[in-house]
C-alpha cells in the first residue's frame, strides 16, 4: 500500500538507514490500524434520505463500496 505522509522529527541528522527503519514500524502501525474494520468501527452512515443512522459493520462497507453514491448519505466519525 502506498502512503504519502509528512514525518516531522526533532532529530535534524538521521541516517538513512535509521529513517528507513522508523518508515518501516510507522507503516507495521498503520497495516494493523487502518482496514475495512476499523473504520467500520469508528464512522457510521447518515441516511438523510431514509431518516436513519446506520452502524452495522457490514452494512456500512456495503454502502461505501457501492459504485453509485446516493445524494445525502454521509460518513460521519464517532469521535
Amino acid at each position: 500500500m502506498n502512503r504519502d505522509i509528512l514525518v516531522l522529527s526533532s532529530s535534524a541528522q538521521l541516517s538513512p538507514q535509521l529513517r528507513e527503519h522508523e518508515m518501516v514500524q510507522l507503516h507495521q502501525l498503520l497495516f494493523d490500524t487502518e482496514n475495512w474494520a476499523a473504520f467500520s468501527i469508528a464512522n457510521e452512515i447518515i441516511d438523510i434520505n431514509r431518516r436513519r443512522i446506520i452502524r452495522k459493520t457490514h452494512l456500512i462497507q456495503q454502502i461505501l463500496t457501492e459504485r453509485r453514491q446516493k445524494p445525502f448519505v454521509f460518513t460521519c466519525n464517532k469521535n
